[in-house]
């Protein structure tokens, strides 16, 4: 039977699984976090019939636990709750962010990058080797795809249930929220697609409408645009998350704002374009306003969001799943069930390496922070030792021992951290992602204003210099003086953004609405060649480490900024610090080697699309440049 003749049927599969947001505690209110299940509509199936080259059979074959019409589906409220939730669900799992598409696509850049040999799956992707048969690229495609599509569906069926504009004022409400949700989920699934693989096929109603599945490809700042009104519509479907009565599993009014913030920012930036040439459209001002205005109604809205006080209490509370007052963070893609679909592998792909039989399990090694990157941040910067781990649990013992300077390991997402721990080979942490931090908002702010403006407002600054002060506690004087003229106060932020968001899948895509990842990465490799020789900024790197344990804890016997002696003191042992950098990890090609080694300017910002795509498509899909 082909995916067609089974669309015909307009029926709803419906696949009851393990919760899908018990990771975190709190989060989705108690009778969402009740119904949260795996589901998958049949209009998905024919998504996935779209862009697999080999058909949907298998997909198809799957026997659902329970099967129910359209109509059905969309008939009551909790019915419709469930059908919104299923869309949630294919934010998260291995090939959404739970691993792939936040922990693969953001690197290399000049903050990490992966660690390991080159090979046609994670390590080509950052190293820019963008085979088209490479899977990392094609199964995450996929799945925003499916996202799209149950979103889709959920967009034209929920305004036409009776209880949209019929039912009582409580069901009302909550279609209404449900509805602005999809809108939002929608945004943030394109979002992804958009800046990865540029003008790309944009479906806006259920397949089922449609007599073609193969429409052409749409013009992404036309995309943008229709996704940046939709935004604004769900702003006022949605509520604040005081009102609420939700953590931050589920979409509320400042996420959307924030998200709106962002994507305009990304509409009104640099773009690879077609001709193979990074470019930015003359109108870009407008939509920097609309990032501007959405951005300071949250900045006046402290009783919403605000910023934690306490730079590491972020990382503390979200690897225990403790929620955080404060609501810095205004969107987290729920993580649980410890499974692949549904939940995350922060902390276990990433992070520290931790030794299995140690307390904390298995885990750790995937990203690696750039020795650039540790000496971009100022010694009493409270985030260096938050964002870069210096250690490794190797034995049993639980005893740490410390990492050379081109092995330093990203530190957020720690699973040493988690409380409870979870001990052994455990894949899943069930570490929630975090979509966007309310220091982004102040970030953005400042840039916005600084734009319009030709230089920073007071205002700006302001914002500015709340994220910087956070950074230096005990150390006021090294926030330093902030530039006040357009290009510095820029080159200023640029700088702060890098600092602030470690390892939270920003950076790379800064640099590309910036048009400056070329021009960071080849920075990049001048001053690891500069660290290599202890020259220029970098003269005083130290050759050498001296360390020793105090119990499990790591002491050090000599500054991280300062020349070393060449004699080992007694006592302590001699690590490889300056030394342990090579030519190998500048250009190489072998183990962690070549930052970048594959970046090509005008092609490297897109992904291609994988060969199974475009050949189903049968010469119909434009590929990107240079593929």
């Amino acid at each position: 039977m082909t995916c067609q003749s089974q669309l015909s049927k307009n029926k709803v599969d419906v696949d009851v699984s393990p919760p899908y947001g018990g990771g975190a505690g709190g989060g989705v209110d108690t009778n969402m976090k009740s119904s949260l299940s795996k589901i998958t509509l049949l209009s998905s199936a024919v998504m996935a019939c779209l862009w697999l080259a080999t058909g949907c059979r298998e997909y198809l074959q799957v026997e659902p636990k329970s099967q129910i019409s359209l109509g059905d589906a969309f008939s009551n409220l909790p019915n419709a709750t469930n059908a919104v939730i299923g869309v949630y669900d294919e934010l998260m799992g291995d090939n959404g962010y739970g691993i792939r598409i936040n922990m693969y696509y953001p690197y290399d850049s000049d903050e990490m990058i992966v660690s390991g040999n080159i090979d046609n799956g994670r390590r080509g992707v950052g190293r820019y080797q963008l085979l088209l048969t490479n899977t990392e690229i094609r199964n995450p495609f996929l799945q925003l795809y499916r996202g799209v599509e149950k979103s889709n569906l959920c967009i034209e069926q929920i305004p036409k249930m009776a209880q949209y504009t019929s039912g009582t004022e409580a069901e009302k409400k909550e279609l209404r929220r449900l509805h602005g949700e999809v809108l939002t989920l929608r945004a943030q699934f394109y979002f992804e697609l958009l800046r990865n693989w540029g003008d790309v096929p944009a479906p806006m109603a259920p397949s089922y409408t449609q007599t073609d599945l193969f429409i052409p490809q749409s013009n992404r700042d036309e995309t943008y645009v229709k996704l940046l009104d939709d935004l604004k519509t769900a702003t006022d479907l949605v509520p604040w998350r005081t009102e609420a009565g939700t953590r931050n599993e589920r979409i509320t009014k400042g996420a959307v704002k924030a998200l709106r913030a962002k994507m305009a920012l990304f509409r009104g930036g640099y773009a690879l374009r077609s001709n193979g040439q990074m470019e930015r459209n003359t109108d870009y001002l407008t939509y920097v306003k609309i990032a501007r205005d959405e951005c300071a109604d949250l900045v006046a809205k402290r009783t919403e969001h605000t910023l934690n006080p306490s730079y590491e209490d972020i990382w503390r509370k979200l690897t225990s799943f403790v929620y955080d007052p404060s609501g810095e963070i205004l969107f987290e893609v729920g993580a649980g069930g410890a499974n692949a679909n549904s939940d995350s592998r922060m902390g276990n792909y990433n992070g520290p390496v931790v030794n299995a039989a140690s307390r904390y399990g298995a885990g750790g090694g995937g990203l690696l922070v750039l020795p650039n990157y540790f000496y971009a941040f100022d010694s009493t910067d409270i985030r260096r030792d938050v964002t870069v781990t210096m250690y490794a649990v190797t034995s049993a013992t639980n005893v740490k021992s410390p990492r050379r300077l081109g092995e330093l390991t990203d530190g957020k997402f720690r699973r040493d951290w988690r409380v409870p721990l979870l001990p052994g080979t455990v894949l899943n942490v069930g570490y929630n992602w975090p979509m966007i931090r309310f220091s982004d908002v102040l970030l953005m702010f400042a840039e916005t204003e600084n734009e319009i403006n030709n230089g920073p407002t007071a205002a700006a600054i302001a914002a500015f210099e709340e994220v910087r002060k956070r950074a230096f506690p005990a150390n006021s004087k090294a926030v330093g003086v902030t530039p006040t003229t357009k290009t510095a106060f820029f080159d200023a932020l640029v700088n702060e953004r890098y600092l602030e968001f470690g390892s939270e899948g920003i950076r790379k895509f800064d640099l590309i609405r910036w048009n400056l990842l070329a021009q960071k990465i080849a920075e990049t490799r001048a001053k690891i060649t500069q660290m290599r020789t202890a020259t220029g900024p970098f003269a005083n790197v130290p050759q050498y480490i001296y360390w020793k344990n105090n119990g499990e804890e790591l002491q050090w016997n000599n500054s991280f900024y300062k020349p070393s002696a060449t004699t080992t003191p007694t006592g302590w042992t001699r690590l490889d610090w300056r030394q342990h950098i090579t030519t190998n990890l500048i250009d190489g090609v072998t183990l962690d080697a070549g930052i970048a080694r594959f970046f090509t300017p005008g092609k490297s910002e897109l992904f291609p699309f994988d060969q199974a795509t475009v050949d189903a498509y049968q010469g119909k899909l434009k590929q990107n440049p240079g593929y």
